[in-house]
């Protein structure tokens, strides 16, 4: 299989992760993609031209971060980060939701910005903002009620943060957070997140 991706895309460093922590490194080679790049759709298999985007061994092509998250952790046969049923299911999937929702609003945020100064929303930019700091305060209640899971929705949750300290640093989404500031700190360490942190 083949994964498209961009070093500095979060959807796609949650798919690394994953990819990482169910050991399934073999079976994945990474390709560097870029999606603004001509036909960029036609050659990672995704008419949206967008990243993640996974190639399968038929040459048939997943896109969207949470379908591929699902598909590799089914493949990998052994523990998963997504629970199959039950109520922990559920759970799992509404964190990694608000993960890659705080993620779309800090992406919006980010590519505002890039806009001439003229053409920038204030009323867009307060909402993307005003999102990302509800949905953080929601997931720090979700962290200071089960500090030990460690699952996709607790991935999720570390790429978004990880995602905010390199594009929007000043948010300063840690200084209402300390028991979220320590929890990210310990995730940080492991491995997987280690060799996928985004080049500067």
């Amino acid at each position: 299989m083949k994964l498209y991706y961009s070093a500095t895309s979060p959807y796609a460093r949650k798919v690394r992760v994953l990819i990482m922590e169910q050991g399934l490194q073999d079976a994945v080679e990474l390709v560097r993609a870029d999606p603004m790049a001509e036909n960029a759709g036609t050659r990672i298999g995704n008419p949206l031209s967008k990243i993640p985007a996974l190639e399968l061994y038929d040459g048939t092509h997943l896109f969207d971060s949470p379908v591929i998250c699902e598909y590799l952790d089914h493949q990998a046969g052994g523990e998963p980060l997504l629970p199959a049923d039950g109520a922990r299911r559920w759970s799992v999937l509404k964190a990694q939701a608000l993960g890659d929702g705080i993620l779309d609003a800090a992406l919006s945020l980010v590519m505002e910005s890039r806009r001439p100064e003229e053409q920038q929303s204030e009323f867009w930019q307060a909402r993307w903002i005003s999102a990302i700091h509800r949905g953080v305060d929601d997931m720090a209640e979700d962290i200071q009620a089960d500090e030990a899971s460690f699952d996709l929705g607790r991935i999720s949750y570390a790429c978004a943060l990880g995602y905010l300290d390199f594009r929007l640093p000043d948010l300063n989404w840690r200084a209402p957070h300390p028991g979220l500031v320590e929890w990210f700190s310990e995730i940080s360490r492991r491995e997987s997140f280690v060799l996928t942190v985004p080049p500067a």
